[in-house]
């Protein structure tokens, strides 16, 4: 962790205790707040599930310009009505220190950070100083890259300014373009398991709409989280997904939320933080043997083209020279990692093998 040390947090921006009879919190809601109908709609269908906090973007960081921003600081009496008709506690996100001074003044209850604001330690800095002494609640997603060290950056810059009711949120990671994962996002559990690591007090929720990035994937995602000991989800709901404005393909209904909150399974709490920690290696190994698998496809494809230059320049396949060097720098870089050197040296002489067999049916 960073030279500060964590103040002790005094609350939560969620309950002390999650609605009965579940045994984490559920925040759930739209992605974005586009008009009166769609958050009432939303909000009522919600009811049966006695959500914890409901949320909707008032405005939409969107990657390229001309999509829909949101619909600003008009949304925020829409969410004053909704929290007056249905005793919800709401939550927005804001981008900017004039959305947080506008939440302020409109009340909101809690606030969070997105994935985008994170990644700026400037932006994060001028939003902590308008929030400075007011102790507002805070949840705070994780960057867009895999930075433990700038997470925990953003969480110490709104401790500094007296804020100490801060939850995280785990959204994963935009994967590299070379990656195939099956999900939107990346769902690098590693470093969530390293951010608890670190600030065990802080509870970490979460987000399986942004992981999954489609509706048919969230219980499964859902459930690997409340497995990896999540105290809490954050789930988008819209009344009708397909009219969504925002990420409508990771959006449920509330009766489709209903359904994928029914059957999530809750493990036995005896064993469990040996038991979490067992599960965490594992999907963190799953998830190195992934990238291993990928990156193995990827260097087949440069030895391809490699192939390629060879044949037009009439050179020979086999270049014999060029592998014992490589093959000397690679095992020399193991042996000071700690790898046994005759193990990446059997490995590297088959990706080799592989590289020249792939080589050669091309010159067929």
């Amino acid at each position: 962790m960073n030279e500060q040390s964590a103040p002790s947090p005094k609350s939560s921006p969620l309950p002390e205790e999650p609605t009965e009879p579940r045994s984490y919190r559920l925040i759930a809601g739209p992605c974005s707040a586009e008009s009166r109908e769609q958050l009432l709609a939303t909000a009522e269908g919600l009811q049966p599930l006695r959500i914890d906090l409901f949320r909707a973007g008032i405005w939409k960081p969107r990657t390229k310009p001309g999509g829909f921003e949101g619909v600003g600081s008009e949304g925020f009496s829409w969410l004053a009505e909704i929290k007056e008709k249905f005793g919800y506690r709401t939550t927005t996100e804001v981008c900017t220190c004039k959305h947080a001074e506008a939440a302020l003044e409109a009340g909101v209850d809690v606030l969070w950070i997105g994935a985008r604001t994170s990644t700026n330690p400037h932006s994060v800095q001028e939003i902590a100083e308008v929030l400075r002494g007011s102790n507002t609640p805070l949840m705070i997603k994780n960057p867009m890259c895999p930075d433990l060290q700038l997470w925990i950056g953003t969480i110490e810059r709104f401790w500094q300014v007296g804020i100490t009711d801060i939850s995280a949120i785990f959204r994963g990671f935009p994967p590299p373009p070379a990656i195939k994962v099956d999900y939107r996002n990346a769902p690098y559990w590693g470093v969530a398991f390293e951010f608890q690591n670190e600030l065990p007090d802080i509870p970490l929720i979460c987000d399986p709409s942004h992981i999954a990035g489609r509706r048919e994937a969230i219980q499964a995602v859902s459930q690997k989280a409340l497995d990896l000991g999540f105290q809490g989800l954050m789930v988008e709901s819209h009344i009708n997904p397909a009219s969504a404005r925002t990420d409508a393909h990771q959006q449920v209904t509330p009766s489709d939320l209903k359904a994928i909150i029914d059957n999530l399974v809750i493990r036995s709490k005896t064993n469990r933080v040996d038991d979490i920690r067992l599960v965490s290696y594992r999907a963190t190994l799953a998830e190195m043997d992934n990238l291993l698998i990928s990156n193995l496809a990827q260097r087949m494809v440069i030895a391809t083209r490699i192939g390629e230059l060879k044949k037009r320049a009439d050179i020979p396949v086999l270049q014999e020279a060029q592998f014992e060097a490589n093959l000397a720098e690679c095992t020399s870089w193991a042996e000071s990692l700690g790898l046994d050197p005759s193990f990446v040296k059997k490995l590297m002489t088959l990706i080799h093998e592989e590289s020249v067999r792939i080589q050669h049916n091309n010159r067929k």
